[in-house]
């Protein structure tokens, strides 16, 4: 079968332009003969996500995305993205911008959920957008407090330098400079009383020997006297100290109580008085001898008798 030269220029046009479609299709990232599902996403920013990044599931590559178009006037983006068509997941499940560095280079992550109450996604459903903290945005989050910080002491610092320039005027200078010079003086007169006690020390090396050696003999006195108390029988002491305290204190209450002849010289006042003319007469009775001895001692050679007892002029009264 023989076909006309306008039949066989047709078919090549039409094979050109089905070539054509599908290279562009495929240079667009699309593909024409797959099956694959489509879903929508809502963001406020992608965050360099871009057509033909990858969309995964648990890691998975299972499909990429199509588009990224402004969504309303609001500046909200819709990212429209492709899943194989064989994965079902519920409706509730979430599409979350993930990675990226530096450059760029986010994906797309379907977190599913299989919740069979909500029902199974369906081609067309549009899922909640979410978005993973990137390296970039740990970085800010953790730059800015710093950087709060760090602006909070460049101020302080600078404050803190122009109250030093405020105070160190060229008087405070001065002041300053005497102070050191007069540290520096009372510094070498610690050196010279340093020195001289220094020598103070070495030329009574001797006495101080003697002394620390008095004193060491002195120590070991104290603790020869300290042994013996402790072999002292202390309790037999004390019990020995408290029969004298007892009987002091019966003799004390016999002596107040008016028992024995103690007691009686001490507390019966006839007895006192008896004593007191006992003593009077006794005196009486010396003076007496000491001025009539005749009448008590009577010593004659020739046996003459003596003469009549005459009272003494001087007696006691």
């Amino acid at each position: 079968m023989k076909y006309s030269r306008e039949v066989k220029t047709a078919l090549l046009a039409i094979i050109a332009i089905v070539i054509l479609i599908f290279g562009y299709s495929f240079l667009k990232g699309e593909n024409l003969l797959d099956n694959s599902r489509t879903f929508y996403a809502v963001y406020d920013d992608v965050e360099g996500l871009s057509p033909s990044s990858e969309v995964t599931i648990n890691g998975l590559k299972v499909g990429k995305i199509t588009g990224i178009d402004f969504l309303n006037k609001k500046g909200e983006l819709l990212v429209t993205f492709t899943v194989k068509n064989d994965f079902p997941f519920s409706k509730n499940s979430l599409a979350e911008i993930y990675g990226g560095n530096i450059i760029g280079g986010k994906s797309l992550a379907v977190i599913p959920k299989y919740d069979a109450k909500i029902g199974m996604a369906k081609d067309g459903d549009t899922l909640k957008g979410s978005k993973e903290e990137g390296i970039m945005e740990l970085v800010n989050d953790r730059l800015t407090p710093l950087q709060k910080k760090l602006e909070g002491t460049i101020v302080s610092a600078d404050s803190m330098l122009t109250a030093i320039n405020q105070i160190l005027n060229d008087s405070t200078r001065k002041n300053i400079r005497g102070t050191f010079k007069n540290l520096d003086h009372t510094v070498t007169s610690f050196r010279i009383t340093a020195e001289e006690l220094q020598g103070i020390v070495q030329g009574n090396s001797e006495k101080l020997d003697r002394t620390f050696t008095n004193l060491d003999e002195m120590s070991t006195n104290f603790n020869q006297f300290s042994d013996t108390l402790t072999s002292m029988d202390i309790r037999k002491l004390t019990s020995d100290l408290e029969k004298v305290v007892a009987d002091f204190e019966s003799v004390s209450d016999k002596l107040n109580n008016g028992n024995g002849t103690a007691a009686k010289l001490i507390n019966d006042d006839a007895v006192y008085n008896n004593l007191d003319r006992a003593t009077k007469q006794l005196e009486q009775l010396l003076q007496d001898v000491k001025l009539n001895p005749k009448r008590y001692v009577h010593f004659s050679v020739f046996g003459k008798n003596p003469g009549p007892y005459d009272p003494p002029k001087d007696t006691l009264k």
